[in-house]
């Protein structure tokens, strides 16, 4: 008999079934949706899977993987952890793994999305046909702009990065790129060109965030950086609402310092009380964190972590490990 931990809003038998798909053992499972640290305590302790909270809304904390005496894997159904203390389960050598990639594709195909509606004016052409205006001129003179000759930057050159990449292939379009890390494979088979930080945002377009949410990464688009970019620029970002600083990116869109954004992500979710809610002569675009969400990405996502949980139950190699 194994016990797996669950804290993500995933029905009991649903979850059974699903593991029973990729371990043919005893299971005893456990689903904890609200925050009950005495509860939780007692339950984690003889558990050997965690399986973590999509909703962020029950963190994983040191406190919880010091009580874990037999834990083989906390498993995040999620690319994003940042409700896991992983700097904690380094030290305490236990495995966290997330599910790599897995709705990447999800991701690139709402960020194209994001930015054609805004160089297209969409949110407005809408509204404006919905109150019975026919505004061809008028919106001709707000800017309505083509994808085709743009330069965009990417920001983060990993699966999403390079989703985004593949998927701009035959729109004409210039990608450069920043990241820790040269791409040198995707410079060559895409011609994807390399940029530092100040000059990406200098010579782009379009810029689009796919960055882990990290100490380095924490408010790494700020009032600076936004002054720095062209004034016909627009900003998306599907990553994590924490590296941009709302506050500033609220005052570069009414001071017109850059001529759109679109969110997926904020910094705190949902949004309550945010002055970028109050942004509606702006030329934004938002969303409630989505964009890796559609139907076909969470099949990928669920089916990912219940095989990760069978390769840590039946002592083979974990995969998405981000606790090395």
């Amino acid at each position: 008999m194994v016990k797996v931990v669950c804290f993500s809003p995933i029905a009991e038998p649903l979850l059974k079934a699903l593991l029973s798909s990729v371990y043919s053992g005893e299971v005893e499972i456990e689903v904890i949706n609200e925050y009950d640290e005495q509860r939780i305590l007692e339950a984690v302790r003889d558990a050997d899977v965690i399986i973590g909270d999509y909703t962020f809304k029950i963190p994983v904390t040191e406190k919880m993987m010091k009580v874990m005496e037999k834990v083989k894997l906390i498993q995040q159904p999620s690319t994003g952890y940042n409700h896991i203390d992983v700097n904690a389960a380094k030290k305490l050598n236990i495995p966290v793994a997330n599910v790599g990639g897995v709705n990447a594709l999800s991701v690139a195909e709402h960020t194209i999305m994001f930015a054609l509606a805004l160089l297209k004016k969409l949110l407005y052409a809408h509204n404006s046909v919905l109150a019975r205006k026919w505004e061809q001129d008028e919106m001709a003179n707000l800017g309505v702009y083509e994808l085709y000759g743009k330069t965009w930057g990417i920001l983060g050159m990993g699966a999403q990065g390079r989703e985004v990449t593949k998927r701009l292939q035959g729109w004409d379009v210039r990608i450069i790129y920043y990241d820790i890390r040269r791409a040198k494979d995707v410079e060559e088979k895409y011609g994807a060109e390399y940029r530092d930080f100040e000059s990406l945002l200098k010579e782009s377009d379009i810029v689009s965030i796919h960055l882990p949410l990290t100490e380095e990464t924490r408010g790494m688009i700020g009032e600076k950086e936004l002054k720095i970019m062209k004034s016909s620029a627009i900003l998306i970002n599907v990553a994590r609402g924490e590296i941009v600083d709302e506050e500033a990116l609220v005052k570069a869109l009414k001071e017109k310092w850059i001529a759109g954004a679109a969110l997926d992500v904020f910094a705190k979710e949902p949004p309550e009380g945010s002055k970028l809610l109050e942004l509606k002569d702006c030329n934004v675009i938002f969303s409630p964190h989505i964009a890796g969400a559609t139907n076909e990405a969470r099949l990928r996502i669920i089916r990912e972590a219940m095989e990760n949980i069978g390769r840590a139950l039946r002592g083979e190699e974990i995969k998405h490990v981000v606790s090395r």
